[in-house]
């Protein structure tokens, strides 16, 4: 029987057409490749899906999610399974980030209500456990580019900078507590 990780990486989320001009193509070599090209284009990403795993960590850390459109015609997928995606071959000197995929698959897996004693006994089956996976990580990355989205509306120029991404990131995973401790308040994008 093939392991869950495997079934998981051979599949390809889904993400809202909505964001491809506005997300994808403003930051991605979105249908244009990766490698030293990006650098070329100025684009801060190699391939589309790498502005979707910046955007699967901003709903990660931020515990959000946001169903994907039900409309099959507003959404779409990158054309390569998550199995591929970081592998880079013989591409200068990028680095090929294969852990990152297994930390997401655990963190899904972590968040993820699945039944694991129930697909033991074979009640639900692995295709059905990697769909639940696949639609939270989808919601995840949903949450993530509507964020971004909202950011890029409020202050275009925001993205220009060297660490923006990392800073939107950082926001959600330090914030600081006010004296009284009452509610946790995320410092303001600089």
């Amino acid at each position: 029987m093939e392991k869950l990780y495997d079934l998981w990486a051979k599949r390809n989320p889904k993400w809202e057409k909505k964001f491809e001009t506005p997300i994808i193509e403003e930051f991605a070599n979105y249908r244009y490749g990766s490698g030293a090209s990006a650098e070329r284009r100025a684009k801060v990403y190699g391939g589309g899906y790498e502005i979707f795993i910046i955007a699967f960590f901003i709903g990660l850390y931020s515990k959000q999610t946001r169903a994907l459109n039900e409309n099959p015609d507003k959404v779409t997928d990158f054309g390569q399974p998550i199995q591929y995606w970081g592998n880079v071959g013989n591409r200068g000197n990028r680095k090929e980030y294969s852990k990152l995929r297994e930390y997401m698959f655990a963190a899904l897996i972590a968040r993820t209500d699945i039944d694991f004693l129930a697909l033991d006994k074979g009640e639900i089956t692995p295709k059905k456990a990697v769909d639940i996976l696949i639609s939270k990580m989808e919601e995840y990355a949903n949450y993530g580019f509507y964020v971004l989205n909202d950011l890029q509306e409020e202050t275009p120029d925001y993205f220009f900078q060297n660490d923006a991404f990392f800073k939107v990131i950082n926001r959600i995973v330090s914030p600081k507590t006010t004296d009284t401790n009452e509610e946790i308040v995320p410092p303001p994008l600089d």
